[in-house]
């Protein structure tokens, strides 16, 4: 029986891209307009920028990622003296601008009445900061009191004790392969796998469903052959 929907965050619920580009269009206009030192540094650079410091933090809180990144950003124009006020700026601009896809609204309510709802993510996109507040029945977040990142095992624990139901009672939907589908198989839950970009499907480990917008998670669920509960 399957009682609980379990959501990653970036790139499933939320449309992150977006939000983060204009985050770092902000955050280039500042770096104009406080010196002509930044004139020829591009968007593509301080998208780039993200790039070069993930592989070495990637255990790293993503907040501290970013910062790294923007600091690599500031170097280009001897900014770096400003990191504070322009890691606030990014902040304030992606969250403003970080919104639910079209598609997620409707299929979180017509699923809340089967099912409890959970949030639980590796980023920081907290849930009241992006048109999500209310929406779940617990919400968990990486290294929030000493949570370790996807896909660490402790990470699904974590998700089946906010649940307080079995691991084979829940489902975890999200677009990673590696961390939404792979690894909460690992851990006794099971999967589906959110491909809005209409991937190819990774060899090995299969979801136990797929689906390619969150309009589709409802029936998907339902073709699990498993029966939803009121909560």
């Amino acid at each position: 029986m399957l009682t609980t929907v379990v959501f990653d965050a970036d790139e499933t619920l939320l449309d992150l891209r977006p939000a983060v580009t204009g985050g770092l269009v902000a955050v280039l206009d500042e770096m104009r307009r406080r010196t002509s030192a930044a004139a020829g540094v591009t968007l593509a650079e301080l998208e780039s920028d993200w790039s070069a410091v993930f592989g070495e933090l990637k255990a790293a809180p993503v907040a501290e990622i970013r910062r790294a990144a923007l600091a690599r950003s500031l170097a280009r124009a001897a900014l770096v003296h400003h990191l504070d006020e322009i890691t606030d700026l990014f902040f304030a601009q992606r969250f403003a601008l970080t919104r639910p896809f079209p598609d997620v609204p409707p299929a979180l309510a017509t699923l809340r009445g089967r099912y409890a709802l959970g949030f639980a993510t590796n980023g920081n996109s907290r849930a009241e900061r992006c048109g999500l507040s209310g929406e779940f029945a617990f919400e968990l977040y990486a290294h929030e009191n000493g949570l370790p990142k996807k896909p660490a095992p402790e990470f699904y624990a974590a998700v089946v004790a906010a649940a307080g139901v079995p691991a084979s009672q829940i489902v975890y939907v999200g677009d990673s392969w590696e961390h939404d589908v792979v690894a909460p198989r690992r851990a006794g839950l099971r999967s589906v796998w959110l491909n809005r970009l209409g991937l190819p499907r990774p060899r090995g480990c299969s979801p136990d469903a797929e689906v390619f917008g969150m309009a589709e998670l409802p029936a998907a669920l339902a073709k699990m052959g498993v029966d939803a509960v009121g909560v």
